[in-house]
Order: structure tokens, then C-alpha cells, then sequence
């Protein structure tokens, strides 16, 4: 697999302070949030986690690029709503893994024409294209 050139964009910057346990903040100031392991995880559950920060991110990104391939194909997703699941734990090797599960619900089609737009969708978000092949993602239609 070869490592995707892009020509940037826009680059989001972000700080955390004492990891899992702490805070993290965007250099602009829009994002300041305290982050705290999960309780099923044995943190206090009291702030966001990073998993809950990633399904937002994802969630936010394949939505868009459904809006890119439904314009494509002329489709009307207004009303949709994506939904990013994102889980964590250890993995064969001893470290820690993710996967993630995108349900999107597309009212004003079909469920053979949302599945088709999902997929499409899953090869332009650029949250996609970074997990493809390392993330196992579950693609399906609510």
C-alpha cells in the first residue's frame, strides 16, 4: 500500500495534556475538552474519550462525503444522518486496536440505492481512506 500525497488544504492543530486523563484543545480555542477513560475501561467516565472525539470526527466526515457522491448521483439525502460506533481493545499482539461501524440513515431512498451511496461514500471520506486497511470498518444501512 503507498502512502497518499495531498495537497493540504487546511490543517486542524491539537494539544492534549496528561494523555487519556486530561485535556485536550485546539490551537484556535474552538475545541477545549477534558478527557477521562471510560468507565468500562476503569476511568471515572467523567469527561469525553478519545473514541468518543474520533466517532464525531468520522461520524461529521462521512456524512460529508455522502453529500459529495449523493450530488454526484443526484440523490437526495436530505434528512440522513450517520452514525459512527467506534470501539476499542486489545488486540491478538497485546496492544490496543479500533474498530468501527458506520450506520447511515437515508430517508428519501431506498435501502439498494442508501447501501450504494454508503459504499461510494466509504471510498471518498478521507476518514476512510486513513483506516482502509488497517481499521476494520462495518458499512450499513439504518
Amino acid at each position: 500500500m503507498t502512502i497518499q500525497k495531498i495537497d493540504v488544504a487546511y490543517t486542524a492543530v491539537a494539544t492534549a495534556e496528561n494523555g487519556r486523563d486530561g485535556r485536550v484543545s485546539s490551537e484556535d480555542g474552538q475545541l477545549d475538552v477534558v478527557v477521562n477513560p471510560p468507565k468500562a475501561m476503569g476511568g471515572s467516565g467523567a469527561g469525553t474519550n478519545p473514541e468518543q472525539l474520533f466517532a464525531a470526527g468520522y461520524s461529521a466526515c462521512f456524512q460529508g462525503a455522502l453529500g459529495v457522491v449523493a450530488r454526484q448521483e443526484k440523490a437526495d439525502i436530505s434528512g440522513s444522518t450517520v452514525t459512527a460506533s467506534v470501539s476499542i481493545g486489545k488486540t491478538e499482539a497485546g496492544g490496543f486496536g479500533l474498530e468501527v461501524a458506520i450506520s447511515a440513515s437515508i430517508p428519501n431512498v431506498d435501502a439498494a440505492t442508501a447501501q450504494a451511496l454508503i459504499e461510494k461514500a466509504h471510498q471518498v471520506c478521507p476518514y476512510s481512506s486513513a483506516t482502509r486497511g488497517n481499521v476494520n470498518v462495518e458499512l450499513s444501512v439504518a
